[in-house]
């Protein structure tokens, strides 16, 4: 309606018509997952079996499932040319001192190089090396780099602790012995607890993209597809080069959409020229 006189005399005596209080903000309700009798109800008795899960089952779920819920999560994706570093690891693993049984001491994999890669990005994007606490931010001074490893029953990711100092050699014998220890479920606590961010390649499943959850207190984690060729345009010209995509989830409390492009971009360049990871 109009404002009348009284209304204006009314507000200078401050016996006018006040806002009313804000109700009190009730957060998003989750819906409440189906019981186990209500997802059993959709199947035919005798059609199914129930397989128990073991603990570390229970832990993987009870921790996504919080990950996913708590965290906010966005996605960067961006395509690298690896042929340099297909090159360099072929010209590595060829000249790789051997034992006396004439083995080689050591074979690179791409997946030491993208560890490597990852460990040198974050020292030079020190803002993203970052844990999110509700007191403050955490900024951790070493790249600690867990690895997922899938196992019978789940999945670990045993810690490649200040990698931004090893060499890719032995970043890949530490790699060998983790995965080794993670399958037989002979990793200590402590070398699989923490990091600073995680790597999660698929690539040797034929994947070509996918996203990876957040593992806290980590703020970023790192999904590897396979390579392949794919025409690339260079110089005006069409080329054929040996790509590979890669997406980084990041935990938007800690890393805004920029800082975290800056990431993804450096972890681009080193990979793309791995003799970068050596200065």
């Amino acid at each position: 309606g109009r404002i009348i006189a009284r209304d204006v005399d009314e507000a200078k005596s401050g016996k006018g018509l006040k806002a009313p209080a804000a109700a009190p903000s009730a957060g998003p309700a989750l819906a409440p997952s189906m019981s186990d009798k209500q997802v059993l109800a959709l199947f035919e008795p005798g059609s199914y079996e129930i397989v128990p899960h073991d603990g570390m089952r229970r832990t993987i779920a009870q921790r996504l499932t919080a990950a996913i819920q708590t965290i906010p999560h966005f996605y960067l994706t961006i395509d690298c040319d690896i042929g340099k570093l297909i090159t360099a690891r072929e010209e590595i693993n060829k000249s790789a001192p051997t034992d006396k049984d004439k083995k080689p001491l050591y074979k690179l994999s791409v997946n030491d190089f993208v560890i490597k890669a990852m460990a040198v990005a974050l020292q030079r994007i020190p803002d993203c090396n970052v844990s999110w606490t509700e007191g403050g931010m955490v900024k951790h001074k070493h790249s600690d780099i867990g690895v997922a490893v899938a196992m019978p029953g789940g999945l670990i990711t045993p810690i490649i602790r200040k990698a931004e100092t090893k060499s890719l050699s032995t970043i890949s014998s530490e790699m060998k012995d983790f995965a080794a220890r993670a399958r037989a479920r002979k990793l200590k606590p402590e070398e699989y607890q923490g990091g600073t961010t995680a790597v999660s390649n698929l690539g040797m499943y034929g994947i070509n993209h996918f996203t990876a959850v957040i593992n806290p207190p980590h703020a970023t984690i790192l999904a590897v597809g396979t390579s392949d060729e794919r025409p690339v345009v260079r110089s005006g010209k069409i080329e054929i080069a040996q790509m590979m995509s890669v997406t980084l989830s990041c935990d938007h409390r800690a890393i805004d959409g920029a800082l975290g492009a800056e990431l993804i971009g450096a972890f681009k360049m080193l990979i793309e020229n791995p003799v970068m990871m050596m200065v």
